[in-house]
């Protein structure tokens, strides 16, 4: 029996929306007819009539060209949807658990940018570069503000839809559109079985280049931004799967130190500076943890928070190259198509171990996004996330930084009255700065973008 019986696409105008439905309409068995509730279309321009209703039909009443939509395509049917389309018919969609919902969203500011120059040029498509029409326009603060509060309002609509009618949703970025396995992924999520070769490469990305560039008024946006509240724009959905609190990981010390490791960090180091303080414990549940507390008053805890792609190379290097988790290695092998020595063995070049380390960063974009459809593990999972369910449970007292372990843990054990550590050179920075370059930095930048933002991470190599 087949998972969905139709399915929508959630978007906004300029996020990549056609490219995605073309793309959708390249897999046999699928077919998008566009935006089929548009208020001043019919799913496609100059269109004025869809399964014998007209647009005077539709906007009327939707529903029976939602249901001829359903009844009389061939194979999987489907549509676009974007905020200022008509809401009537969300009521049939969104609790309908045999409607796939997929979710794209882009930078809003990227999106804006690109409306208004669409706006100017009357190039809302572009299928020959030749063809190309530019154009500077002018940033306007209010506008672009107003448009950020009606998108973020509906991403909040539709998430809450979710939650309460227990459903899930597949997320793509606009980035995510230039992946062939992204979208294939997307194929199995509709449970078609049908599969892309190739992306189609009908239409052209219109406006690349900076933002700055594309203005008549760059500093505007430094305006724009200031207008921003930042927490606001993390109403956003974030799809990483929640982690736990994580307590039967948790390290308690004697001494009055309780550490809640964040896994491939330097977890060594705490452990071995525990163990020389006296008596350790581990394996806690709530109500053990509880109890020590009260039996520790004074206690301090804390984790130890690691650059994001020195994090990620040693969770590559324990789970990947080592073979600790040889469900993620067939993973990388048959579905990314990473070449990786038998485990235990080194790559045979610098350049072998970069390429396959750079696959496993593009796993753990998608993984944090939650876009695998597979458990994340937390040597993999963001930072943020482990944080907020470290915090879950009872928000920390220190989140100290490895770059500065030494006078983080000194001041630490000042508090409780122990001695300081003794720091030793962690093997992992010299095993990542072995195959560093650029594009590592900015594959890591992108998988663990929650991580940079929220605790201000900048490069790791400076």
């Amino acid at each position: 029996m087949p998972r969905f019986h139709s399915f929508v696409v959630f978007a906004e105008m300029r996020t990549g929306s056609n490219l995605l439905e073309a793309n959708l309409n390249a897999l046999p068995g699928v077919t998008s007819h566009g935006e089929v509730f548009n208020r001043y279309i019919l799913g496609k321009k100059d269109r004025t009539e869809l399964f014998g209703i007209t647009i005077e039909d539709r906007d009327r009443d939707p529903r029976p060209l939602l249901r001829k939509l359903r009844e009389e395509t061939e194979g999987l049917p489907g549509f676009r949807f974007f905020h200022d389309h008509d809401l009537r018919i969300l009521d049939d969609v969104l609790p309908d658990p045999g409607c796939a919902k997929i979710i794209l969203t882009r930078n809003p500011l990227e999106s804006y940018v690109s409306w208004k120059i669409a706006q100017a040029t009357d190039q809302w498509k572009l299928t020959n570069a030749r063809r190309l029409k530019t154009a500077k326009v002018r940033f306007d603060v209010a506008e672009f503000l107003q448009h950020l509060q009606d998108i973020q309002a509906f991403q909040l609509l539709l998430l809450h839809s979710l939650q309460t009618t227990g459903q899930t949703a597949f997320y793509l970025d606009y980035e995510d559109l230039g992946s062939v396995e992204v979208l294939n992924g997307l194929a199995a999520f509709l449970g078609v079985e049908g599969r892309l070769r190739a992306l189609d490469d009908t239409l052209k990305k219109q406006n690349p280049g900076p933002l700055e560039d594309k203005l008549e008024n760059p500093e505007a946006l430094a305006e724009a931004l200031a207008a921003v509240d930042v927490f606001n724009l993390g109403r956003t959905p974030s799809f990483e799967p929640r982690r736990a609190a994580g307590v039967p990981t948790a390290l308690a010390s004697d001494a009055g130190l309780l550490f809640f490791p964040i896994r491939s960090g330097p977890e060594a180091t705490i452990r071995e500076w525990f163990a020389s303080l006296g008596p350790v414990t581990d394996g806690f549940e709530q109500k053990s943890l509880r109890q020590w507390k009260r039996k520790h008053p004074g206690h301090r805890s804390f984790t130890v928070l690691r650059h994001p792609l020195l994090r990620a190379h040693a969770a590559f290097r324990q789970k990947i190259v080592q073979g600790e988790a040889q469900d993620l290695r067939r993973i990388l092998i048959n579905g990314f198509l990473a070449e990786l020595q038998p485990p235990g063995e080194p790559f045979a070049s610098v350049e072998a171990e970069r390429a396959a380390f750079l696959i496993f960063l593009n796993y753990c974009r998608l993984a944090t996004g939650g876009q695998t459809g597979a458990r994340v593990d937390p040597g993999l999972a963001s930072q943020t996330a482990l944080v907020q369910g470290f915090a879950s449970f009872q928000p920390l007292d220190h989140l100290l930084r490895e770059d500065r372990l030494a006078e983080g843990l000194a001041a630490l054990a000042a508090e409780v009255g122990a001695p300081p550590a003794a720091i030793t050179p962690d093997p992992a920075e010299a095993a990542l700065l072995s195959i560093w370059d650029e594009t590592l930095e900015a594959a890591a930048s992108e998988a663990y973008q929650r991580d940079y933002m929220g605790f201000g991470f900048t490069r790791w190599r400076k």
